[in-house]
């Protein structure tokens, strides 16, 4: 076992907000920034060492937030400047840290920048972004966005195209351009001056532009894939060196990448050697490693823990010692953890919960607790399309529906399993009108199963999901084997078990989850010897774990 750096970013809990959905303070049905405020007492009780919120900059909010028109300004849903400094000031108050979201990758089609560049072809911001000639009477190539239909959009006033791997309010940026790193380092470090304390990184992996070929088109795909040229390019990392040496290396930052890809891509971002990233967030356990069809993610069956177990324990063996990880299920961009890995009944949703918990907080790596997963919050189920506001929803809908490829009921379906917006439901903090998010209409509606799942019920619940977090982030910050342990897996042949143990020196740290709603025989914990520091039962049997068992036992070797 090498020797290991240690980093207080190594050893946080971060816990993810989505400023829209987490609290209104002024009735507005919109979560803004001084509800965030008014909530930090929970959050800090929780145990959490960082808070992560979603981007709050000044946008049209054509993918909520994403589209960023002023990066030095705040969303006037949200707030104002003066709100998002109290929110740092009281953050740090209580021993917590603040990390930004960076949407770099392109800006609003209405940020000062674009809208100087689509004036004319020698507009001196023209270069900000990538226009291309078109070809054949149509795009410059056969890119698709990653919301559906062409990557390209034709600008009239000009006559050409320019490039967006997102919406066609969403441009994408052209890091090539010098003038761009320039502005958006000098954004970058005006943030760090306030006092931030980090920066998630979006879609990070796609900056680097390198060519502009058509891409592979997979059966039955209408467009073909941007990936082999804007993807984990060689110009990203020279990109994100840059970055490092001209704005991360002059403050104590949490940086972490969103980025694609397998633990090959992890180890240059996240390096030890400090070049680039502290930690990347990989994808491979949420894509849906069996869900390989011409609809992509759209699909309404899950994939086996064997096969989730052996992408998240190879990211696990492959990463120590040479880059850091981060170990989370759920984000803004997933269903709710517990509807898609373990079990929403009312028989088994506690256990589950707390059953995946178990495993976000025993891994390596950094873990990421996103809004209302303390709780057991639950997919909301919407059963008509009106009901969503994901523009990826819609989009997809249009593409695949009402071209009639795909039967309306079939992606009601995919929906209510794998849609974003089941993330983005208001926070349910108790059992009073909308959930107390707000006193006016929500945005989104309230899952309806508030009056059973909020916080305040579950805060004054010593066995509930939320207190079993509590221990969890209690524990981790007790023990530095959970942080510093080295990860070896176990029963790597089960169809129902996810084992692995930690060491760090003398102590060993055995963790045991059932992933069903069977007992499943397992004799791993019966002859430990040690202290059980936490489990989901208050009781187990002998050569079995019960359905959806946590246990976790600390061990000391001669």
């Amino acid at each position: 076992m090498s020797e290991q750096k240690r980093a207080w970013w190594k050893e946080a809990v971060v816990y993810q907000i989505y400023p829209r959905s987490f609290a209104d303070s002024n009735g507005d049905g919109i979560g803004d920034l001084n509800g965030i405020t008014a909530h930090l007492d929970y959050l800090k009780d929780l145990g959490v060492d960082a808070i992560w919120v979603s981007p709050i900059y000044a946008s049209p909010n054509h993918d909520n937030g994403y589209d960023i028109s002023d990066y030095r300004a705040i969303m006037k849903e949200f707030g104002t400047m003066e709100d998002f400094d109290r929110l740092l000031e009281e953050t740090h108050r209580r021993g917590m840290k603040l990390i930004m979201d960076l949407v770099v990758n392109h800006s609003s089609d209405e940020h000062a920048w674009f809208v100087e560049s689509r004036k004319s072809r020698d507009n001196p911001y023209r270069d900000y972004y990538i226009w291309k000639d078109g070809k054949d009477d149509g795009p410059p190539n056969n890119w698709g966005s990653c919301f559906s239909g062409s990557a390209w959009e034709k600008d009239e006033a000009t006559g050409q195209y320019y490039l967006h791997l997102f919406t066609k309010e969403q441009p994408d940026l052209n890091w090539a351009n010098p003038a761009v790193r320039d502005g958006v380092f000098e954004m970058m470090t005006w943030w760090c001056e306030k006092g931030i304390d980090g920066f998630r990184m979006d879609v990070i992996g796609m900056i680097g532009k390198e060519n502009y070929n058509d891409g592979p088109v997979d059966p039955g795909a209408l467009y073909g894939s941007f990936a082999p040229s804007c993807m984990h390019t060689e110009a990203t990392h020279r990109y994100l060196q840059e970055m490092r040496k001209r704005v991360l290396d002059h403050y104590d930052l949490l940086t972490v990448g969103e980025t694609s890809g397998g633990t090959e891509n992890a180890l240059r971002y996240a390096s030890e050697d400090g070049s680039e990233l502290n930690m990347v967030f990989g994808f491979e356990h949420n894509d849906g490693i069996n869900d390989g069809n011409e609809l992509g993610k759209w699909s309404d069956h899950g994939t086996p823990l064997k096969e989730i177990r052996a992408v998240l324990n190879r990211r696990q063996m492959e990463l120590q010692g040479k880059a850091w990880n981060t170990v989370y299920l759920g984000n803004h961009d997933q269903p709710r953890q517990v509807s898609r890995y373990g079990n929403d009944s009312e028989l088994f949703r506690t256990r589950s919960a707390k059953m995946l918990a178990t495993m976000i907080h025993t891994l390596r790596g950094t873990p990421y607790v996103y809004q209302g997963e303390e709780l057991g919050m639950t997919n909301i189920y919407f059963t008509r399309v009106e009901q969503y506001q994901d523009v990826e929803v819609h989009n997809v809908w249009k593409q695949w529906v009402e071209s009639g490829r795909v039967d309306a009921q079939d992606m009601l379906r995919f929906f209510a399993r794998i849609a974003r917006d089941n993330a983005r439901t208001p926070m349910q903090w108790n059992a009073e009108k909308n959930a107390g998010f707000s006193t006016g209409e929500p945005w989104l509606p309230v899952n309806k199963n508030y009056l059973l799942i909020n916080a305040e019920d579950q805060i004054n619940d010593p066995d509930s999901v939320w207190n079993y977090y509590r221990k969890l982030i209690a524990l981790r910050h007790q023990y530095d084997i959970f942080v510093y342990g080295w990860f070896e897996p176990l029963l790597e042949d089960s169809d129902q078990i996810y084992a692995y143990r930690r060491v760090l020196d003398k102590q060993v740290l055995t963790v045991a989850l059932n992933w069903t709603d069977r007992k499943v025989t397992c004799n791993l914990m019966d002859d430990l010897t040690g202290e059980e520091l936490i489990s989901n039962y208050p009781t187990h049997q002998k050569g079995i774990l019960q359905p959806y068992e946590a246990r976790v036992i600390l061990s000391v070797t001669e």
